[in-house]
């Protein structure tokens, strides 16, 4: 059986005319890859309406110190939970290393941290995530509809949501400009 071409780290970025309006350039940064499926959070689109001081509210927690960034849209799994892709200069109980990209916390105290003024210092708050069961990433990887490119952290904390998905590409020295999203004729 040949060796699954594990992703984490990386992030997946949906080429044009990926069929599914729900990745249009999309771009996922790859948490979890293995035997056992993978987990991704969505980092190149925000939520509208919803800024990170104001899910603080909702979710009863005074925003204090918190700066209102975006909340972004990281997938169409439970998009009622959160996540937060982070630097590593903090951690909590159930924080999990992502190569190349940072830290992945799931649960309110990395949200408290961050209201209280000691959280990671960099960070992206997002709900809901996207999951792939065993197999079938590597199976999607085979056919047409995703590149994956290194994870920059710069990219991830240094580049506004909307230009992440061009960033990614031109920083893989891919004009995506150029990139067709139909079939061509011979």
């Amino acid at each position: 059986m040949e060796t699954p071409r594990f992703l984490s780290g990386k992030l997946l970025l949906a080429m044009p005319g990926i069929g599914d309006p729900r990745f249009e350039r999309a771009v996922i940064a790859v948490c979890v890859h293995d035997e056992n499926g993978a987990v991704g959070i969505g980092v190149g689109h925000q939520l509208v309406g919803i800024g990170v001081r104001g899910l603080l509210e909702q979710l009863g927690l005074d925003p204090g110190e918190a700066p209102d960034g975006p909340v972004l849209h990281g997938g169409p799994v439970e998009p009622g939970r959160g996540f937060v892709l982070h630097s590593e200069d903090w951690g909590g109980q159930d924080t999990i290393r992502v190569a190349g990209l940072g830290a992945l916390t799931g649960t309110i105290d990395v949200l408290k941290a961050i209201a209280e003024g000691r959280g990671p210092s960099r960070y992206l708050v997002a709900l809901g995530y996207a999951g792939w069961c065993e197999g079938q990433l590597d199976e999607e990887m085979t056919r047409p509809g995703w590149f994956a490119a290194e994870g920059r952290s710069e990219i991830l904390f240094g580049t506004d949501t909307p230009d992440r998905w061009e960033s990614s590409f031109r920083a893989e020295g891919i004009d995506p400009r150029l990139l067709d999203s139909g079939a061509g004729a011979a």
